[in-house]
């Protein structure tokens, strides 16, 4: 039978006491070298690199993130339903982003929803004794205190999309302005003369801005912003399909809609098609995401494209930074948008 070494682990390799032992250093001077810490002389970090070589010992992975104070895993946040998070393509571009560029680490992703302020505080509760390292969170609404409550903890933190223009949290955003002013300046080039929004949720300032692109196209085409071709939605497809409805109800002569997502814009379809409207013949249509829904519509959809899989690249790459160099600095990151033409419009 086998002996293990003395002081070595019991599955016989050597141990960071073992390694510290042979470069005449304490424990926590091997671990600041394993780590990377520039606390520690080039004498010293010699030695210790010396005694690693020597001894061929690998650092366990659990083991350098209890001596780096890390779990070694982000959580994703996403504050709305599963319904959404899985039947709405936004959702399942910032996730690839994500997942794309952890691919190479050693940091575990969490998904977590949350739909009700009980969980919320469960998920803050659980942030508070370092399971995580930071925290990725997705769609955030304009009342939310989850964001300043993990911030005042300490944890790194970084959101898609912003609470408001002066967002003191680190985000990525898109151009949500940009886009929907692209968006209704291609239907008025269209010779559209009454072109209605289907906005998306006034809590959120991705919709209000949207909103706000809508009505500053408008204004430059000396066409006075008019609320009754103004109707909300939740961003969903139902949504966008009873705001069509109305926005018909109020008026029948409209011959164009923005809707501020592609779920939204699916739904308006819908209800076009049962009231006996054609598109593009009678409304045109366009909408916001440019996901696969957008090319898979009858007609094929306008769509102005937001980068969805690069902003979850962006925003984890800002978290990682964050994590691993910490600082003051709050990225503050704004991707443009790109009007996508078909059939719709």
């Amino acid at each position: 039978m086998a002996v293990a070494r003395r002081g070595a682990g019991r599955d016989g390799r050597p141990t960071l006491e073992q390694v510290a032992a042979r470069a005449g250093v304490g424990r926590g001077t091997v671990s600041r070298v394993i780590n990377g810490s520039p606390r520690v002389s080039d004498r010293t970090r010699a030695a210790v690199e010396q005694a690693i070589a020597d001894l061929g010992y690998v650092p366990h992975q659990a083991a350098r993130a209890l001596a780096a104070n890390r779990s070694n895993a982000i959580a994703l946040v996403v504050p709305e339903a599963e319904g959404r998070l899985f039947s709405e393509p936004f959702f399942s571009g910032i996730i690839r982003g994500v997942s794309a560029e952890l691919v190479d680490t050693d940091i575990q992703l969490l998904l977590t929803l949350i739909r009700a302020p009980r969980e919320r505080a469960r998920f803050a509760q659980y942030a508070a004794s370092d399971r995580v390292d930071g925290v990725l969170l997705v769609s955030v609404h304009g009342d939310d205190p989850l964001p300043d409550q993990l911030a005042e903890m300490g944890l790194p933190v970084v959101m898609t999309g912003r609470r408001s223009e002066d967002e003191p949290v680190p985000y990525v955003d898109c151009d949500n302005v940009g886009g929907a002013q692209q968006a209704v300046e291609h239907l008025l080039g269209r010779g559209r003369s009454t072109v209605a929004t289907i906005s998306g949720p006034a809590d959120m300032y991705a919709a209000r801005c949207r909103l706000d692109g809508y009505r500053e196209a408008l204004r430059a085409a000396g066409k006075a912003a008019d609320d009754e071709l103004v109707a909300r939605g939740d961003f969903t497809e139902e949504s966008g399909y009873a705001a069509m409805r109305e926005l018909l109800a109020r008026r029948p002569t409209l011959d164009a809609v923005f809707c501020a997502s592609d779920p939204m814009a699916m739904g308006a379809r819908r209800a076009l098609r049962e009231l006996g409207r054609s598109v593009p013949g009678d409304v045109a249509l366009v909408g916001f995401d440019d996901s696969a829904l957008a090319r898979h519509m009858d007609p094929p959809l306008t769509s102005v494209r937001q980068p969805t899989e690069g902003m979850g690249r962006a925003m984890t790459r800002a978290l990682l930074q964050l994590i691993n160099e910490g600082g003051q600095d709050r990225p503050h990151v704004l991707l443009p948008t790109e009007l996508v033409r078909r059939a719709s419009s």
